[in-house]
């Protein structure tokens, strides 16, 4: 159960200046990866969080947007994560990009997207899922699946197809706000590349080459 990684490697020569261009190239470097049928689903990441008491929890996250500011996914803010973030926004995202023997490894602060922001992205969702934001109490426990096939049937009958759903006011974005972010390229005899962007307290970033 042991994989030969390729031998490619990863310089600083050859990083972007700053960590989400470079995270752009290696992203669409696997959506095209995903075309070809060698990735499922690259904007899928592993999201982990620590509670108020520092247990830890990680779950897969689909991210839906990225620019210069950070990384953006939403869920609803009654979920165990948004609860975990509420007591401490520290957060962990981990891109695992397996078939190309790469990783992205994400820290930073987690803060909350404005409504109006929300809102435009909640408008691009298919119909089914603008419903099941509103029939699912995420996170919480519930008797059976009969609660919430009844939820999502009477949301169909209240908002059909081609009907504006409003936005719930308990869901919304997260924005990842970078502190680090490393860039993991598989290598020969284990002996992988990682670089790692640090942000300064001044807004600059410098790269860090970590032992594999």
């Amino acid at each position: 159960m042991r994989a030969h990684y390729r031998a490619e490697g990863l310089d600083a020569s050859s990083l972007a200046a700053h960590p989400m261009e470079q995270f752009a190239r290696w992203f669409t470097q696997a959506a095209q990866a995903a075309v070809a049928g060698m990735i499922y689903e690259p904007n899928a990441m592993v999201v982990s969080t620590v509670d108020a008491e520092g247990r830890p929890s990680s779950r897969t996250v689909l991210m839906k947007s990225y620019d210069d500011r950070g990384f953006v996914f939403y869920t609803n803010y009654d979920s165990r994560k948004a609860r975990d973030l509420a007591a401490n926004p520290h957060i962990a995202l981990l891109f695992p990009w397996h078939p190309m023997a790469r990783q992205v490894i994400v820290t930073g602060t987690a803060l909350r997207t404005g409504r109006e922001e929300t809102a435009r992205y909640f408008r691009t969702r298919p119909h089914g899922s603008r419903l099941g934001a509103w029939a699912s109490a995420q996170s919480s426990v519930i008797p059976g699946r009969d609660g919430l096939d009844t939820a999502y049937a009477e949301l169909a009958a209240r908002y059909p197809e081609g009907s504006e759903v409003p936005v719930p006011p308990h869901w919304g974005g997260f924005r990842i706000v970078p502190e680090t972010v490393e860039f993991w390229q598989g290598r020969a005899n284990r002996l992988h590349d990682r670089l790692r962007y640090a942000a300064g307290p001044d807004g600059s970033w410098r790269v860090e080459r970590l032992s594999p």
